[in-house]
């Protein structure tokens, strides 16, 4: 896809573009709605009607019934969500649409419907709950409403995790394997009860009798970001800081979730920082941008990246800028809105409707 503003929003300041957006949004005042992810760059945050992760903006992507025009500052998974989730009146536009996720893309529809059929010997729908996380595309999650799943987020997968298991034996969770059994660690399953399905092999390289005994199949899957956390960063993190509290996102790698004080969304990181005492020295494992805008909130307390040594930024994120954000409020008539189509759309609200109902 290509993709490339116009030269006279390419080329504004800074200066011109907020005054832009602040005109923008006087016009069109109740009729807009803009929805920030809390990984977004500073300069976009500042115009969020609503700050959140991806389960608290699609929450309020499906309340939002007056507003016509939303525009959804993250990444397409969400733009797709906010879509499913809204009224036919309702046009949800992303401002960069080259954001995508590299993670959802590691789960093909083509590779996930293969699995499927090999686990149909297992028990198939009547024995196994498909758990699509909120980053996959609108036709993974419209083959979970399908086949009775749901969607979940890094907020409360713990407890889709407890629905699924609740009604059928096994759960199949994807793309992200890291969630999916930090998950099922704080559920209380042995690590043994839970596989990772590998799509690149021949009935996901594993055998009959793993498949067999296993309560959850996790797709292999992961974040880019968060992966770049180390158990042996958050040992360096407390030698060099006596009293520091780590804070991590679930999708890293189950040693950095065991080895920290804390682990939990983006939402709850916001929160764990907020309610800290004054002084307090936290280190988070997570995107750069909101560890950024923490310490900038938090200006009493030490708030740093985890590693140290790398730059944990999601490139997708980031390509939303001020400019972009602009460009659509002025321009929002001449662009192309997201748009999931049926059946796709109703199957998928199918499984985002669940989300919203279990929380």
């Amino acid at each position: 896809m290509y993709f490339a503003l116009p030269k006279e929003y390419r080329e504004s300041s800074i200066e011109s573009l907020r005054e832009r957006v602040i005109e923008a949004k006087r016009k069109l005042c109740n009729r807009l709605c803009i929805l920030v992810h809390h990984y977004q760059r500073l300069e976009v945050v500042e115009f969020a009607d609503h700050i959140g992760d991806s389960y608290g903006l699609s929450k309020i992507a499906a309340g939002k019934k007056d507003a016509d025009i939303i525009v959804f500052c993250g990444v397409h998974f969400m733009a797709e969500s906010a879509d499913i989730l809204t009224g036919d009146h309702q046009n949800v536009y992303l401002p960069n649409p080259l954001a995508g996720c590299p993670m959802a893309d590691m789960a093909e529809m083509a590779d996930v419907l293969a699995a499927w059929e090999s686990l149909q010997p297992y028990g198939g729908v009547e024995k196994i709950m498909p758990i699509s996380y909120m980053n996959t595309a609108a036709g993974l999650k419209a083959f979970t409403g399908r086949n009775g799943g749901l969607i979940c987020t890094s907020s409360n997968a713990a407890s889709a995790l407890r629905w699924a298991l609740e009604r059928r034996e096994k759960a199949f969770f994807f793309p992200d394997q890291h969630l999916g059994y930090n998950t099922g660690i704080k559920f209380g399953l042995k690590p043994e009860e839970m596989v990772i399905w590998d799509f690149t092999r021949d009935d996901g390289g594993l055998t009959a009798e793993q498949i067999e005994r296993a309560r959850v199949i996790l797709w292999k899957g992961h974040c880019h970001v968060h992966t770049n956390f180390t158990a042996e960063q958050i040992h360096e993190v407390r030698a060099n800081y006596p009293g520091v509290k780590v804070v991590v996102h679930p999708e890293c790698p189950p040693e950095v979730v065991q080895l920290a004080d804390a682990s939990g969304s983006t939402s709850f990181i916001v929160k764990f920082c907020a309610e800290a005492p004054s002084g307090s020295i936290i280190a988070i494992g997570t995107e750069i941008n909101l560890i950024n805008r923490m310490a900038h909130v938090h200006p009493d307390k030490k708030i740093f990246e985890l590693s140290g040594m790398t730059c944990p930024v999601c490139a997708n994120m980031y390509r939303t800028t001020l400019n972009d954000l602009a460009y659509t409020l002025e321009r929002f008539e001449d662009i192309k809105p997201i748009r999931v189509n049926e059946p796709i759309r109703s199957e998928a609200r199918l499984a985002l409707d669940k989300m919203l109902e279990i929380a």
